[in-house]
């Protein structure tokens, strides 16, 4: 299969520029994440093809929303193998990008990736969301912040939208069935200071697979009780 060319279609339909020097950051990416994946557990995704389809194209469909390119500050929250963060970051390495992850094994090998592939205006972190917000008062300072598969949107956006300035957004990416979610959420997401403004429906080229993008505008504070404490927010959602 033609990767470039697919990837290249991938970024052409979001309005993006691809070349050759993304690509080989792409395939470099590809073989760090293979070879990493021998000794700690990123991902159950390992043939090349599906690498391709399943991480790298899903993660560039994130600009799908449009204000993400113009965007000068973002935190993928739950980064684990560096998805969204990293192929954003290939893709529009002006972004200034956080990677968060709760496990330090993959932190390493994310500094890895990002040494080997060059990347600029980025940096990972090990921490927990509820508690790096307050250790590097960092709330509401973020343009963007995105999540990919980490938690029920209720829970997510407790974690995801104190980080999100006035104005700016939390990009939530969920898979095909996302109505259930939402419904749920709506109070936390009252709560927290955001307001639903769109659902936004992605297709992966040449596969059947699609994805939805939940994008919260953050329009007021969130109240300084929230995120709450490690362990609570999953144990008593806001619900």
């Amino acid at each position: 299969m033609d990767f470039y060319n697919l990837l290249n279609s991938a970024c052409n339909n979001e309005g993006l520029t691809f070349d050759h020097e993304k690509y080989e950051k792409f395939l470099l990416y590809m073989s760090l994440l293979k070879e990493w994946n021998e000794k700690i557990n990123l991902t159950a995704i390992t043939e090349d093809e599906e690498i391709i389809k399943k991480h790298f194209i899903d993660s560039i469909k994130a600009f799908r929303f449009k204000e993400l390119s113009k965007s000068k500050k973002l935190i993928d929250i739950g980064t684990g193998a560096g998805f969204p963060g990293i192929p954003i970051s290939i893709i529009k390495p002006e972004i200034n990008v956080v990677l968060l992850d709760s496990l330090n094994k993959r932190i390493v090998f994310l500094n890895d990736v990002i040494s080997k592939l060059g990347l600029k205006n980025i940096t990972a972190y090990h921490g927990r969301a509820e508690d790096f917000l307050k250790e590097n008062k960092c709330r509401q300072s973020f343009d963007i912040v995105i999540s990919r598969a980490v938690a029920n949107l209720t829970v997510l956006s407790e974690f995801c939208i104190p980080y999100v300035k006035i104005n700016g957004y939390f990009l939530a990416m969920k898979g095909p069935a996302v109505e259930d979610e939402i419904s749920e959420a709506k109070k936390a997401i009252s709560i927290l200071g955001g307001s639903l403004t769109d659902i936004l429906s992605v297709n992966i080229e040449d596969t059947d697979l699609n994805h939805n993008i939940v994008v919260i505008k953050k329009i007021k504070n969130t109240p300084g009780a929230y995120p709450r404490k490690a362990g609570i927010v999953n144990k008593k959602p806001l619900i």
